[in-house]
């Protein structure tokens, strides 16, 4: 059976129904294209040197902390390099004003003040130990000659450790002659060991920390009256550029020794004081 004229599609129809499928084909084939653009992948390829510059923060702090280190290593290398200023006696009297002030009265603090007749030749630092010993004490071999005393000392020296008390006892040969030198530090020996011997022998010349000298006096082994010279290792410095003095726990032994009958020996102008 023939359709009718009506039902088949014109040639007009057949083109507009082409074109829009061409159209809809071209929507969606440039949809399509849209969508699979390669957007994501720009948009990965920025996001990469944001992540990279989100790193660099921390490797520039860590880069500070390491130019701050080596800030503090040319500080030092400058303190190493300046000139060292020899101590004076008022370097010694201002220190002591400045520890005693917090529980002293003006008065008490006035009564430390030391006078200047009891303090030697400070050392220029042009002197080895043995040379400034021999300034400061040109009448050593007689005055040695006349000690019989025991527990005591003629000659005390005073330094930070044990390990500088050794090299100080090394450094005096020269001096010292046939004197008795006794060790006065805590390393390996023991202060009844100390306390013995400075009962059996006449010792001359003491080499040793602030803390084990006071402990000796403490438990009676050692009597400062027979003593005539005290000398501090004031001038030499550690590996960190410090002075025994520097060191607040040596700092405040010395000033406990001091009280520990030292300011009234200086005092009856017995006893004098030495920085080397």
């Amino acid at each position: 059976m023939r359709r009718p004229k009506s039902w088949e599609p014109s040639v007009q129809s057949k083109q507009v129904e082409a074109e829009a499928s061409d159209g809809e084909g071209r929507g969606d084939t440039e949809m399509m294209q849209q969508e699979t653009a390669p957007v994501p992948a720009l948009s990965k390829k920025t996001k990469q040197p944001k992540e990279c510059f989100l790193i660099k923060p921390k490797e520039t702090s860590e880069d500070a902390t390491k130019t701050r280190k080596r800030r503090k290593k040319k500080i030092t290398d400058v303190l190493a390099k300046s000139e060292p200023k020899p101590g004076t006696p008022e370097d010694l009297q201002k220190l002591m004003k400045d520890y005693f002030s917090s529980n002293r009265s003006v008065i008490e603090l006035e009564e430390l003040n030391l006078p200047d007749s009891c303090f030697l030749k400070a050392n220029d630092l042009t002197h080895s130990l043995s040379s400034y010993l021999k300034e400061i004490c040109p009448k050593w071999v007689k005055l040695r000659k006349n000690h019989s005393e025991k527990k005591s000392v003629l000659m005390l020296i005073i330094c930070g450790s044990a390990v500088r008390a050794l090299e100080l006892i090394r450094s005096m040969t020269a001096f010292r002659g046939d004197s008795k030198v006794m060790k006065l530090f805590a390393k390996h020996i023991k202060v009844q060991e100390q306390v013995k011997l400075l009962e059996k022998r006449v010792v001359h010349l003491g080499v040793g920390t602030p803390g084990r000298i006071k402990e000796l006096i403490k438990q009676g082994g050692l009597n400062l009256n027979p003593l005539k010279f005290l000398v501090f290792d004031w001038n030499w410095r550690d590996q960190k550029l410090r002075r025994m003095m520097d060191i607040p726990e040596i700092r405040k032994e010395v000033f406990e020794l001091l009280e520990m009958g030292v300011f009234s020996l200086c005092k009856s102008e017995s006893l004098k004081l030495g920085l080397f």
